[in-house]
């Protein structure tokens, strides 16, 4: 599996405190400088600072981005940080991306490791290395084991090596797991005679919930795109639910569909291609999104932060 990907590289580094970060990252970095490969660092602010600091006068070489905001919903970083960023340069490209840190909530964890595993199949047989740190120090040993299940290669104080452990596939489908049910949910059935109305709906129920504009407007088109996708192409219904939790409204829509690309809504389609735009919106408005799917069902819930 490891050769399929090549020369596609996604080592994790594991380190511990500052001197190992920067140890990893910046000779990474410095080396695809130096052969002139473009070069990107999508890591949480804290870090970002670091890393500027010790490129010294070459940080202006580097597109620097904070995850914090960019990454807030793991299943946008692929569109909208990696894809970005790598379909801009031809050939060799250089990127460091830390999707996961200590203080990613419960709901947040599980949508990072499918982002991690789902690296390898944005970018098997493409010229470009992501190198993605985790902090030893921080992280707890179950996180440590997905990552060395999702990364190829692994870094540390003993060198590279490749993981024995290395089963991104398997990690999919251990995260294919029914999601929480919620509680105290409003309830709607949709099909094509009521779809139009499920966008007002979904604006007026987050108002009273207090999400303010603009994200309010961002959750009802999300709800939009969702519902539609599933009037197109999951069946012709579905049922929409809507509830509020602490800090947060959350929408989730179920229909009898089976997403067959496992990439849907993270790669952006072909200019020339019609559709297949729906979930990538999502993913760029929401501070969240889960699927859950098995075949003959779907469910696509989206969080939306009310502070």
């Amino acid at each position: 599996m490891v050769d399929a990907l090549q020369p596609f590289r996604h080592p994790a580094l594991f380190y511990r405190g500052d001197t190992e970060y920067l140890d990893g990252v910046i000779p990474f970095l410095l080396e695809g400088l130096d052969r002139g490969e473009p070069a990107a660092v999508a890591v949480p602010g804290r870090n970002l600072v670091l890393v500027e600091k010790a490129l010294e006068d070459r940080a202006d070489d580097v597109l620097l981005i904070d995850m914090g905001r960019a990454g807030r919903n793991p299943g946008a970083i692929l569109p909208s940080v990696l894809h970005s960023f790598a379909d801009r340069h031809p050939g060799p490209v250089r990127i460091v991306g830390e999707p996961v840190w200590a203080w990613r909530s419960d709901a947040e964890y599980p949508a990072c490791v499918e982002h991690e595993a789902l690296i390898n199949n944005a970018f098997a047989g493409r010229d470009l290395a992501i190198l993605c740190p985790y902090d030893v120090a921080a992280l707890s040993p179950p996180i440590l084991a997905d990552a060395e299940r999702t990364h190829p290669e692994l870094w540390g104080l003993a060198g590279p090596f490749d993981s024995p452990r290395f089963d991104p596939d398997g990690v999919r489908a251990d995260l294919r797991r029914p999601l929480e049910p919620p509680n105290g949910a409003v309830e709607r059935s949709f099909d094509l005679a009521q779809l139009a109305s499920l966008r007002g709906f979904a604006e007026i129920w987050a108002a009273r919930h207090g999400l303010r504009r603009p994200r309010r407007d961002d959750f009802a088109l999300a709800i939009a795109e969702l519902t539609t996708n599933s009037v197109l192409y999951g069946g012709g219904t579905g049922v929409l639910r809507l509830w509020a939790a602490p800090d947060e409204v959350v929408g989730e829509v179920t229909d009898t569909g089976t997403i067959a690309d496992p990439l849907a809504g993270r790669i952006p389609p072909a200019a020339s291609t019609l559709g297949g735009r729906g979930l990538l919106l999502v993913n760029r408005l929401a501070d969240l999104v889960r699927t859950y799917w098995i075949p003959g069902s779907t469910t696509t819930r989206v969080h939306f932060r009310c502070g």
